[in-house]
């Protein structure tokens, strides 16, 4: 079946949370993290390693702040990025460790990763930048940056993925999920001094997925894992009737979930 795909106006901005004890949701739950929420577009990835140069990523020295369970890592890696990922969770280094063996793992904040300075050429975080102070990580990034050497310029690269909510069917869903996916053209992510203007990068995909997957995706959703078990069900029972009552989807029907990527890097200004 066809579900709406007239765009809606632009919603509300809404605050994102920084508050870091959020994070502390993923803990338990980092396998299923890594099986339900996807990767990012290789145009957007190849963004955040190039800048404008259009170098070549191979050879590069990687700072992946906020690595969580590797869905960027493997991305990096399969362009002869050398990663060292830094994340303040066990459970997410565990299951990073468990799917790529040889990535140095450290267990820190961005804002303190403990690392030598001078020592990357890319500082990039992936789906984590609203746990962080950005002062702070941003002062940390810029410790970590060795100076532009021919080509190579030193950058701080940001990505993350987002329902696109400008569908009116996934604005809806996002909202019984409590997402928290708002879409503000005008957005620009917080950063500290010492960095140029962003570069920006933006990509409309689609995921084929079903209404089983939407409802374990919501379960890797802070959310979702921080609410009492009352709290959980009532969150299942309602995406339940909206996908197959509401929106009339079979059980293990194939559907296309339209996502929206940001991505943005900026370069030091000394």
């Amino acid at each position: 079946m066809s579900v709406p795909d007239r765009p809606i106006p632009n919603l509300p901005a809404r605050a994102p949370s920084v508050r870091p004890e959020h994070g502390e949701a993923f803990e338990a739950g980092a396998a299923h993290y890594d099986r339900v929420r996807p990767g990012y577009p290789d145009a957007a990835v190849d963004f955040l390693l190039s800048g404008r140069t259009g170098a070549p990523a191979a050879g590069l020295d990687v700072v992946e702040a906020g690595a969580g369970t590797g869905i960027l890592t493997a991305q990096l890696i399969a362009r002869g990025t050398v990663v060292t990922a830094v994340d303040p969770s066990a459970g997410m280094l565990e299951a990073l460790g468990a799917k790529l063996p040889a990535v140095r793992r450290v267990r820190a904040g961005a804002e303190a990763t403990g690392l030598p300075a001078a020592s990357c050429d890319v500082v990039v975080c992936a789906q984590a930048w609203h746990w962080v102070d950005p002062t702070a990580a941003t002062a940390e990034a810029l410790r970590l940056l060795r100076p532009a050497a021919g080509e190579r310029r030193p950058g701080l690269g940001l990505v993350w993925n987002q329902l696109d909510v400008t569908v009116p069917w996934v604005h809806r869903l996002a909202r019984i999920m409590h997402a928290g996916d708002v879409h503000r053209p005008e957005f620009e992510p917080a950063k500290g001094e010492g960095l140029g203007v962003w570069d920006r990068h933006e990509e409309h995909w689609t995921q084929s997925v079903t209404a089983e997957f939407l409802i374990e995706l919501a379960k890797s959703r802070a959310y979702y894992l921080r609410s009492p078990e009352g709290t959980r069900a009532k969150v299942v029972a309602n995406l339940e009737w909206y996908l197959y009552e509401h929106l009339g989807f079979d059980t293990g029907q194939e559907l296309e979930l339209p996502y929206f990527t940001h991505a943005w890097r900026a370069e030091p200004t000394t």
